[in-house]
């Protein structure tokens, strides 16, 4: 029997949680009050698409299989235009943070609800955050309008997630987890709602390992990420996320992958400015250091940790310290330049 089985409503949205909810989609659209929806996704799950079209009806207006990763600009005027071109009311977006990702970028420019269905273990359908990619840079912002309307939780729909990807999504939403516990002013919901994400996410993610198709995990990994992505909406990012979308959207290096293989030096980078949040990763971890820690973790999953594996070279280092540089944030320390090229230098695997 599965643990966690919840309807809630959070930030405006109706959160479902349980295994087998999708199967209810179209009478969930009829109590938001959608008529006209349109499906987004990739391109590869246009299979699954077609299925939700099936039990949506006479209510969907369209499919838009075009999400593309860090979301370029491209992908986001075509949305606009079929989301015109449909007169659609309502995004229901289908898979990870790619397609949730053009889905926020349109509820930005026009009045529509979203409905998001996590595919992955990206967390961001809990968040206000979003960004688009446009000449070679990604630019984020917040806005209340981007945040989802009903966000359903089927755990079922991430069992075919292929181990390396579920692990790498799962880094992101442990990223998520850790920008929240050194957020300032974080509040204490926000700070529960992260560190009960990080245990949730660590325990989780041998159990994933040793048995990839068990629903009982797939279920705590989800959990573990709506736990995060809740901690990350209530806080906002720092140097972690904006470095990995900047390497994401201005070297092209895959989101997911690039936080599992900074995470470690980003927490090292702020271990003296954030001292209680390292604490708190360090017990989660079971150790006393904790960017060791999740080096280790990394290295013990089979999980890539070096940039310079993902397509960065050290030849890029000042080049994305400049930019970084030009970026605003909060963030517990200081941006220094002779530690970021170091933290870069040393992500780089040199």
């Amino acid at each position: 029997m599965l643990t966690h089985a919840f309807t809630t409503e959070r930030a405006g949205a109706r959160v479902v949680f349980a295994t087998g909810c999708t199967s209810r989609v179209a009478a969930e659209v009829d109590r938001l009050g959608a008529t006209r929806v349109l499906v987004v996704c990739s391109p590869r799950r246009g299979r699954q698409a077609a299925h939700f079209s099936d039990l949506l009806g006479a209510r969907v207006a369209g499919a838009l299989p075009i999400a593309a990763e860090h979301v370029p600009i491209a992908t986001v005027k075509l949305a606009l235009e079929e989301t015109d071109r449909t007169r659609a009311d309502a995004l229901l977006v289908l898979g990870g943070g790619s397609a949730l990702g053009l889905g926020k970028a349109v509820a930005a420019e026009r009045d529509v609800k979203l409905i998001a269905v996590p595919t992955t273990y990206a967390g961001s359908e809990m968040t206000d955050i979003y960004g688009v990619t446009d000449g070679g840079e990604k630019r984020t912002a917040r806005s209340a309008r981007v945040r989802p309307s009903l966000v359903l939780y089927d755990p079922a729909l991430t069992t075919a997630l292929p181990l390396p990807a579920s692990l790498g999504s799962l880094y992101n939403a442990l990223a998520h987890a850790v920008e929240a516990l050194w957020w300032p002013e974080a509040d204490p919901i926000a700070l529960l709602a992260a560190e009960h994400g990080l245990r949730t996410i660590l325990d989780v993610m041998p159990a994933l390992v040793a048995e990839p198709t068990s629903i009982v995990a797939r279920e705590q990994a989800l959990l573990g990420a709506y736990l995060a992505g809740v901690a990350l909406g209530e806080t906002g990012t720092g140097l972690q996320h904006k470095l990995a979308h900047l390497l994401g959207g201005s070297f092209g290096l895959p989101h997911a992958a690039t936080h599992a293989a900074i995470l470690p030096h980003v927490v090292r980078y702020n271990a003296q400015a954030a001292p209680d949040a390292l604490r708190c990763i360090a017990k989660a971890l079971g150790v006393t250091d904790a960017p060791a820690g999740l080096q280790a973790l990394a290295q013990r999953l089979g999980i890539e940790t070096r940039l310079s594996a993902l397509g960065f070279s050290l030849a890029y280092v000042d080049a994305a310290v400049d930019k970084l540089l030009a970026t605003p944030m909060q963030n517990p320390r200081k941006l220094e330049r002779a530690a970021l090229r170091a933290l870069l230098a040393g992500a780089c695997g040199g």
